[in-house]
């Protein structure tokens, strides 16, 4: 692990594979047919703004936008719910990733509840204007739980990132 005395430990960059299969990989766990409860999190939004934070270069509002199109066609809901909701997701992650990046991990999460509040505010407003029902006070549940999984989403998907490029004993780095 490299470290600076007295500073946050630096990273080596990350794999875009590895970037591109983790959001990959949420889109699965979000496609698992176990019944969407309105408490329910939406991971994709979680690694998506991770990554919009980390990588605002590489991951970006059109992304989100193609992953919300993905979600809306699975879900068959109004094309365009999830679409527009992770594009806010995007634009809000990208906008704020420097002022983020300098907060402790609990801090960060903090912050970034008011996004994952707005999707959810986003996703019912437009499902309730093409006709929908609301689904209930539980969705106020969803934002917080997304909240509270961001630091194990920084762990695991930082994990790669923190491993020592080369251990070598003649180097102090």
């Amino acid at each position: 692990m490299i470290k600076r005395p007295g500073q946050q430990q630096l990273l080596l960059p990350v794999s875009p594979v590895f970037m591109w299969t983790s959001l990959l990989v949420a889109l699965l766990v979000n496609l698992i047919p176990i019944g969407r409860a309105a408490w329910m999190p939406d991971l994709l939004a979680l690694v998506i703004v991770f990554w919009g934070v980390h990588q605002p270069a590489r991951v970006g509002i059109g992304a989100a936008f193609m992953f919300g199109l993905l979600m809306d066609v699975h879900q068959s809901s109004m094309l365009g719910q999830h679409a527009l909701s992770y594009t806010t997701l995007g634009f809000f992650a990208i906008m704020i990733h420097r002022r983020l990046l300098w907060y402790p991990v609990f801090s960060q999460a903090l912050q970034v509840l008011p996004l994952f509040a707005l999707s959810q505010f986003i996703e019912v407003i437009t499902r309730m204007i093409g006709g929908g029902v609301f689904p209930g006070w539980g969705v106020l549940i969803s934002p917080a739980i997304e909240a509270a999984l961001w630091p194990l989403a920084t762990a695991l998907l930082l994990a790669p990132q923190r491993r020592t490029p080369e251990p070598d004993e003649n180097r102090p780095l």
